[in-house]
């Protein structure tokens, strides 16, 4: 036979209990208990308002109160696709939020696509796609950990020698991109410097045939040297962002 145990709200209650009303914990008890032979619907009805008026709920006054149920079962289940909303924030970003890291990125495309037209004539280039990712980081979030200058040259030169590591081994290919990958992203974990825009360096040396004369070079440039530079334009960034609002 199913039992319920109730305590009065005045008291604490664990912390995975729920206040209900009495008369809706003692009716959801299960049909069958409620069901037995004869008049038994009626024998729990006045055991019911026996056990209200001995804790004091007896009355209009008292059915206001209620009793609380422990309940493992009534815990509200994590919403399945809150990571697929908007995440929410105190107050829109102002227009100096907006201006400035868009600004600096235009900065940061605009200066190493000058230097590319100094280093054409070497074959060499310092605007790779990665860097536009660690913009978007070092501008939009400067205070995340992705954007700790430990975290994103740690990752931007061991990621890079990975990749030429893996091509060295493995040659192009499928292989080469898997093993590269997977590597990249252990050392990330195992030095403590997840930098995600680096995770893509072993795969555009691999695939990448104008970098491969670069070899083990490629370790240093151009994705560690591109972050020297966005690196310097991150300060003028957030600076112009703390001290010219709009």
């Amino acid at each position: 036979m199913a039992t319920a145990q109730v305590r009065a709200n005045h008291r604490y209650a664990p912390s995975n209990a729920m206040a209900v009303p009495l008369s809706t914990s003692l009716n959801s008890l299960p049909p069958l208990f409620l069901r037995l032979r004869g008049n038994r619907g009626g024998f729990l009805q006045s055991k019911r308002i026996g056990m209200e008026r001995s804790l004091g709920f007896g009355g209009k006054r008292g059915r206001e109160y209620g009793v609380v149920v422990a309940s493992s079962s009534n815990v509200a289940a994590p919403d399945l696709w809150d990571s697929w909303k908007p995440q929410k924030s105190s107050s829109a970003p102002s227009l100096s939020d907006i201006l400035w890291p868009s600004a600096g990125a235009f900065a940061a495309m605009a200066i190493m696509g000058k230097m590319d037209q100094v280093l054409a004539a070497k074959g060499i280039s310092i605007t790779i796609a990665p860097l536009g990712a660690v913009c978007a980081v070092l501008f939009a979030s400067p205070s995340s950990p992705a954007a700790r200058k430990y975290n994103m040259f740690m990752a931007q030169i061991g990621c890079a020698a990975i990749g030429v590591a893996a091509f060295t081994i493995f040659g192009p290919g499928w292989l080469a991109r898997s093993a590269a990958l997977a590597a990249a992203i252990a050392f990330m974990i195992y030095t403590g410097s997840t930098h995600p825009p680096a995770a893509s360096l072993p795969i555009l040396f691999i695939d990448g045939v104008k970098l491969h004369h670069l070899s083990f070079w490629y370790a240093f440039f151009p994705g560690a040297a591109g972050c020297i530079i966005l690196s310097l334009l991150q300060e003028v960034v957030c600076y112009l962002k703390d001290n010219v609002k709009f």
